[in-house]
């Protein structure tokens, strides 16, 4: 079975079980689930159930699909990604935003807990990212383009919409949040990044690096949606102590600012 034959396939699975119309997508990352609470949910779906569909491993990750409203819209919310370093291919990583498009998904909101490399930073800062740099990950696009999604040679001038980071940075300062803009760096894991790393990083032009988001943002564009998307930053890169970095300190640090993530969406996704 060829790839978009797969994608059919789990499309028409998902629409066996609900057919609500939908034109929003969200991908939460890790420790993000919270913003679940807040769907008016029609139809949970195990990602392990759809066919072809690959199965979150990583702590902080649920690995379902959730259909329902919010703000009176209709959604769809990935609670749960996938991931390079979890023996995944990038086209295997891309395969749920692809069903997503087929879906009728127009509009993207993705989040991220990321690493800091803005000296400004602290954590529990929220950043929307402006801009990627995609050098340090594998491009989901190698191989034989599927006409059917998307263009051969995608412009990847404004991989993150203008507009949409507008209007998210406008809702910000209207709730009192202190929103970040920035530069995000794609990178494979799943090792945190070394001192060195980091400072290189941040001498190329990012202020956050992360191990996930830019393939999906890649293939979105691909497909033609219009991509929003908010790291949470769950620690710092950039710093003089001698602390390590732990999974369970990033997840913490994302729960702890899942409330204002969660608050931008909602309010974004109302205006939409």
């Amino acid at each position: 079975m060829d790839e978009l034959s797969r994608i059919h396939e789990a499309c028409a699975y998902i629409r066996s079980i609900c057919a609500l119309p939908v034109e929003i997508g969200v991908v939460l990352g890790s420790g993000l689930g919270g913003f679940t609470d807040h769907v008016v949910i029609d139809k949970e779906i195990p990602y392990r159930d759809i066919p072809n569909f690959p199965v979150s491993t990583v702590e902080g990750h649920e690995g379902k699909l959730i259909l329902g409203k919010m703000c009176a819209k209709n959604i769809i919310v990935m609670a749960g990604r996938f991931h390079y370093y979890e023996g995944y291919s990038p086209v295997e990583v891309v395969f749920p935003i692809r069903v997503l498009s087929l879906l009728g998904v127009k509009e993207l909101l993705l989040s991220n807990a990321a690493g800091g490399v803005n000296p400004s930073f602290k954590v529990g800062d929220l950043m929307v990212i402006r801009d990627h740099i995609s050098f340090g990950i594998i491009n989901p696009l190698l191989g034989k383009n599927i006409d059917e999604l998307g263009p051969r040679f995608p412009d990847m001038s404004e991989p993150y919409a203008s507009e949409r980071i507008r209007q998210g940075k406008a809702i910000a300062s209207e709730l009192g949040i202190d929103l970040k803009q920035g530069v995000y760096y794609g990178v494979t894991g799943p090792t945190f990044e070394t001192r060195a790393e980091y400072k290189l990083i941040y001498n190329l032009g990012a202020d956050a690096v992360g191990m996930s988001t830019v393939q999906e943002v890649i293939a979105a564009v691909h497909c033609g949606m219009k991509v929003f998307a908010i790291s949470v930053i769950t620690d710092l890169g950039i710093r003089d102590e001698e602390n390590i970095i732990t999974h369970q300190e990033v997840l913490d640090a994302a729960n702890a600012a899942a409330p204002k993530l969660t608050a931008v969406f909602k309010n974004l996704i109302e205006k939409l």
